[in-house]
């Protein structure tokens, strides 16, 4: 495994490979979730490249940039067991330089959800990940559907600006009781983290609703909205795969999503159907 920390580093590095390249971006402080993407990558192209880098252009003023949690040494040595063939670590200056085009996000898409709480949001996500893509060339990159509205949006800029490569969604990992992975899970104290199993009961409530027959959108979130009555819940919502409302659901094509605070720490979590 190489570790590089600059562009030329990394453009001389990616040269050196021939044949199918997967790439998985991330913020560090991998966990299992990240460790999934990471093999998913291995068994799907003859080289992988991860990169690290905590991105400071999606994160707003009042948020947890300078708390993010970064666990270096572990995510190196994680890396270097899976097999990955280049880890790429830059810092700030290395990415971003002070006069540059800057991207926006489609704002029908962007300022729901995720975005309407935390407005340009995405604008920094699809600036980041663009970047990386022209790096690093992948064939595929690889994305968790945890994310499903970042998933969305990135998929949405290959297609639109006919970038050269493949998103390959992953599914999402969990804790043995139901807990989503996250990298924020570690700001939960002991109680807290009992509190946070109740996003997945709620999708699991949800899940038995259209598994009795349960088509109607609104009495299902209101089954949701009350088993996480004890939270501060900032959406509820049952969207089609294009982030358009729906009234029904429509199996094949839906994703319930939810995102509350446990605490002062903010978790989503979404079940595809």
């Amino acid at each position: 495994m190489k570790i590089v920390k600059t562009i030329p580093e990394l453009q001389k590095a990616r040269k050196e490979l021939q044949g199918s390249v997967g790439f998985v971006p991330t913020m560090g402080a991998l966990h299992h979730g990240h460790v999934s993407l990471i093999q998913k990558s291995l068994n799907e192209n003859e080289h992988t490249i991860v990169s690290i880098f905590v991105n400071p252009t999606q994160f707003l003023a009042h948020e947890d940039l300078s708390k993010y949690p970064r666990k270096p040494e572990a995510d190196i040595k994680i890396c270097e067991l899976a097999g990955i063939a280049i880890l790429f670590m830059p810092d700030v200056d290395t990415m971003y330089c002070p006069l540059e085009p800057t991207l926006l996000a489609p704002s029908s898409k962007a300022y729901i959800l995720e975005g309407f709480s935390r407005p340009g949001h995405f604008d920094g996500v699809l600036r980041v990940v663009l970047k990386l893509f022209n790096l690093t060339k992948p064939t595929r990159a690889y994305f968790g559907k945890k994310d499903a509205q970042q998933l969305y949006l990135i998929q949405n800029m290959v297609k639109t600006l006919f970038l050269d490569l493949e998103i390959i969604p992953c599914e999402i990992i969990r804790e043995d009781d139901g807990l989503a992975l996250s990298s924020r899970n570690v700001y939960l104290n002991h109680e807290q983290r009992k509190q946070a199993l109740l996003l997945s009961k709620s999708l699991k409530i949800a899940t038995r609703c259209v598994m009795a027959g349960g088509r109607d959108v609104e009495p299902i979130k209101a089954e949701m909205l009350s088993t996480l009555s004890s939270l501060h819940v900032e959406y509820v919502e049952i969207l089609n795969r294009d982030f358009d409302t729906l009234s029904s659901i429509e199996i094949g094509n839906s994703i319930i999503l939810v995102c509350a605070k446990v605490g002062t720490t903010r978790l989503i979590d979404n079940l595809w159907i």
